[in-house]
């Protein structure tokens, strides 16, 4: 009997029935992360624009993938954007619709592009071969 009941509750403990999300729908949250740069960055003062950008992802994907407190990355002293991005590639290791390389869009939001997107208004995801 409690064979039986562990099958039963196996599914629930190794999170079979987890969030996943899709590439295009990945880049869509990246992309309106980048639209929504300046706003962002005004309201969230505190770091660098690249780890202000990268929290807000990191933010998005939890509320996305419906992460509980549990599978939400915690971090100890003070998070820097090398940290965010591990903490997002940690996310989405599981939760990948397909196996689609991440760090196109991560490196969108990089101090250099974010200066660049700055000036000129949001470019950054824009096929840049057209």
């Amino acid at each position: 009997m409690t064979c039986a009941r562990f099958e039963l509750i196996l599914p629930v403990l190794l999170n079979a029935d987890v969030e996943k999300v899709s590439e295009e729908r990945f880049a869509q949250l990246c992309e309106g992360i980048a639209r929504d740069r300046d706003a962002i960055i005004r309201h969230n003062p505190i770091g660098t624009d690249e780890e202000i950008l990268l929290w807000m992802l990191l933010s998005v994907l939890i509320s996305y993938l419906s992460l509980s407190e549990m599978e939400t990355p915690c971090f100890t002293g003070v998070p820097d954007a090398e940290t965010y991005r591990k903490a997002i590639r940690h996310v989405l290791k599981d939760r990948r619709e397909t196996d689609f390389d991440i760090e196109p869009f991560l490196e969108r939001f990089s101090t250099a592009e974010n200066a660049e997107n700055a000036e000129g208004g949001i470019r950054a995801f824009e096929d840049e071969d057209k």
